[in-house]
């Protein structure tokens, strides 16, 4: 089977993802700061880094994904504060409320997920190489900084080092940043470790330069040299990281170790809403669960998300949910016919999955598809080959022509691209009609009544709770549709 081919963000060019190596391929991602609700911007993300670990995985590669949580930073700090309560007590519901959404998503989970809280003394060691490098130096505020006139390349993934720099920053000027949020054309020396302030009130911790925490770009280092020793075969994230979070990362990581921080680099573009940027004021930052009480089923949700290629703006418009709603339907249809026609002994989905990863047939009708999903995760290119082979296997149904053995290979075919997609559909009728459990069924009258209520903060708890219990609930104009996940 062809390697899958990806395009590096640094080389400019797309190359071959392969194992080449004793170890697992590893996988870093850039996961969410955990002090709000994620958005479907930031799952357009997630969704695509899932669907290429699925082709990666499905082709033959074993993969190590990490995926980490920031639970410490400016806005970490500031939630904690306002809230009168511990960072940790502040960040944990969003920590499970992002797993939840995950989960809704049909996102496999990352082999490690790391939180930037519980590898501080991992950060220390990393500053104090970077120090000891002459690299870092303490400024006059007392917190660490990155010199990036000490590292020649710095700037090499985003290209900034083409814009004229002001070589006077002097390390006790405020020119140096130790803020976590700042403008993205502002270039200077960057915080590694933030000297403690009175507004973080008591979230600092003990460091060879005092009292402070690190900044939030050291983290990702830190925790891919620990989880990741033989190195990022591929490193992920949206397209707003590359400058100047991961030009930061591959500045620090390479500094310490005098190795490349990655080998591959994989951005993905923003998400639009209907023709507008994404924003709190235009209210458009929609969530899963405000997107499912309009009735569309967050795998509708990861369906639209992948319609258009990585490496371009995703306009995402209602319409586009109900053309995934409509697609979900004719996808667990045909499958169910050609399991039906191919007699199949698989008795579930997971069932089909796996009889498929082992090998595709160059004949097989998906074939297309699936290359599609080789070059470069070209998703909307696979969708519309995977939609006009299923034209081609309606015909053959309409006309009674499909033999058993056909079925066979358009069932392969069809299930490893589900497979790839991570698309929840529903195969047998008795899974749609499955018993539901009375503390369920108890759960979602609830959320209805929190509904009529315009208890909002209710209904999103009680959904919470039926997800945790294995259920998807999907509103409809009579009350609600309770689904079993699989």
């Amino acid at each position: 089977m062809p390697a899958p081919k990806l395009y590096d963000t640094l080389s400019k060019s797309i190359k071959p993802l392969t194992q080449t190596k004793a170890h697992d391929f590893g996988f870093y991602a850039c996961g969410p700061t955990i002090y709000a609700e994620a958005h479907i911007g930031n799952f357009r993300t997630f969704v695509v880094q899932d669907t290429l670990r699925r082709v990666l995985e499905l082709s033959g590669i074993k993969v190590k994904h990490v995926r980490n949580l920031t639970d410490v930073d400016d806005k970490t700090i500031r939630g904690a504060i306002a809230k009168a309560i511990p960072l940790a007590q502040f960040t944990q519901p969003w920590g499970e409320k992002f797993a939840n959404d995950c989960q809704s998503l049909n996102l496999l989970p990352p082999h490690v997920e790391p939180s930037a809280v519980d590898h501080i003394p991992e950060q220390i060691d990393l500053v104090q190489t970077l120090i000891d490098k002459k690299i870092a130096y303490v400024g006059a505020d007392q917190s660490v900084y990155f010199s990036i006139n000490s590292f020649p390349n710095y700037g090499k993934l985003s290209g900034v080092d083409k814009i004229e720099i002001n070589q006077s920053h002097h390390p006790s000027k405020s020119s140096s940043l130790d803020a976590d949020e700042y403008d993205k054309d502002h270039i200077s020396d960057f915080v590694l470790w933030k000297h403690r302030k009175d507004e973080d009130a008591e979230h600092f911790w003990q460091s060879p330069w005092g009292e402070g925490r690190p900044g939030w770009h050291l983290e990702c280092s830190a925790m891919s040299l620990k989880h990741l020793p033989h190195g990022i075969d591929l490193h992920g994230g949206g397209v707003d990281l590359c400058f100047p979070h991961h030009d930061n990362e591959i500045a620090q990581s390479e500094a310490a170790t005098g190795k490349p921080c990655a080998q591959h680099w994989f951005h993905s573009e923003h998400l639009m809403v209907e023709d507008q940027k994404m924003s709190k004021s235009l209210g458009n930052l929609y969530t899963l669960n405000q997107l499912n009480d309009t009735g569309y089923a967050p795998a509708s949700v990861r369906y639209a998300l992948l319609a258009g290629h990585y490496r371009k703006k995703l306009n995402f418009k209602f319409d586009l949910l109900k053309n995934a709603q409509n697609h979900l339907k004719q996808l667990g249809k045909y499958q169910q016919q050609l399991i039906d026609l191919s007699q199949s002994p698989a008795t579930s989905y997971t069932e089909l999955c796996v009889q498929s990863i082992d090998s595709l047939l160059i004949n097989n009708p998906f074939a297309s598809a699936w290359e599609a999903l080789l070059n470069d995760l070209n998703t909307p290119e696979a969708l519309g080959q995977t939609f006009l082979t299923l034209k081609q296997l309606d015909k053959q149904l309409k006309s009674n022509s499909l033999n058993t053995e056909q079925a066979k290979s358009y069932l392969k075919g069809l299930s490893l691209i589900i497979a790839a997609f991570g698309w929840d559909v529903t195969l047998t009728e008795s899974e749609t009609t499955a018993d539901i459990p009375a503390d369920i069924h108890a759960l979602a009258e609830q959320r209805l009544q929190a509904k009529k209520d315009k208890d909002w903060g209710a209904c999103d708890q009680l959904r919470d709770q039926i997800t945790a219990q294995g259920w998807s609930i999907k509103d409809t104009p009579d009350g609600y549709e309770l689904i079993p996940q699989n």
